[in-house]
């Protein structure tokens, strides 16, 4: 496993899983949990990681192409300037992108809202042998739908359950699902607030209705408690990033990510032709 290393004196599966970790309302943004070592050391093990993760998700695109039909899915939620794009740079850029997806999901289009909450997330998923990456998610219609009452409160409720019976018939259908919810301070959020308008190259960044939406902060962590209370199952856990150290983030996320395809055993397919006459037919070439 990927843990194993002396680095981890509790793997990261177990010391980020939200039911260890304690309500967000008191979790530690700034904390490395489990990881004994400092910023040096996780861009080193990062590195590392990514040697492996690069070869599993090759190993994982194989399979697909030979008739597989196993996936994964990384979810990632978070406050703004959490760092989302940032895993996706920093984590998605060690692999390759032929077997990697990417979809952001924003306000729903006028064509999306017509339809059930979970359509665009469906149209989005990965196919068979590829990694996909969700840049906020379907969480989206439990979190600012929620604290902003976009829809009735018995309509967002009961979509807990809807969510539970939709990743549960991902997961039987070979989709391995890996939740991760980015956690920021406020303070770490002020000053990547400030720098974007500081900065003339973080001027698209920088996005006004933050600021009001940093006013519902607590609303927020409320909805997140409930995500989690509700919707951390063993076939789609939840894991809580501590996000103010942004090497600390993008290690976590990787490592977690390489025990979830180390957890699949995958193996090389093995050829669909003779190999001996193949290797004689090429030496025989002109």
């Amino acid at each position: 496993m990927s843990s194993s290393g002396s680095l981890w004196s509790v793997p990261p599966s177990s010391a980020l899983r939200v039911r260890n970790t304690g309500p967000i309302s008191d979790f530690d943004a700034n904390s490395t949990p489990g990881f004994d070592g400092d910023r040096g050391d996780g861009e080193a093990l990062l590195a590392k990681t990514g040697e492996r993760l690069a070869q599993l998700q090759e190993m994982l695109y194989a399979e697909g192409r030979s008739g597989g039909n196993r996936s994964v899915l990384l979810v990632l939620q978070g406050m703004d300037t959490a760092g989302k794009g940032g895993i996706v740079r920093h984590v998605g850029g060690l692999m390759d992108p032929q077997g990697l997806s990417v979809v952001g999901f924003g306000k729903p289009t006028a064509e999306e809202l017509s339809h059930d909450f979970l359509w665009r997330i469906h149209r989005a998923l990965p196919g068979a042998g590829r990694i996909g990456i969700f840049d906020r998610s379907h969480y989206e219609d439990v979190l600012p739908v929620r604290v902003h009452n976009l829809v009735p409160e018995d309509t967002w409720r009961a979509r807990y359950q809807l969510i539970n019976d939709f990743e549960a018939e991902l997961v039987a259908a070979g989709t391995t699902v890996i939740k991760c919810a980015l956690v920021v301070s406020k303070e770490e959020q002020r000053a990547r607030l400030t720098e974007r308008l500081e900065r003339p190259d973080k001027f698209w960044k920088y996005n006004p209705n933050d600021v009001d939406e940093r006013a519902l902060w607590d609303d927020y962590l409320a909805a997140y408690q409930d995500i989690f209370d509700l919707t951390d199952t063993e076939t789609a856990p939840w894991f809580m990033i501590p996000a103010d150290r942004k090497w600390f983030s993008r290690l976590a996320v990787s490592e977690l990510l390489l025990d979830a395809l180390d957890s699949l055993d995958l193996e090389w397919p093995p050829a669909q032709f003779d190999v001996k006459v193949e290797k004689r037919r090429v030496a025989e070439m002109s």
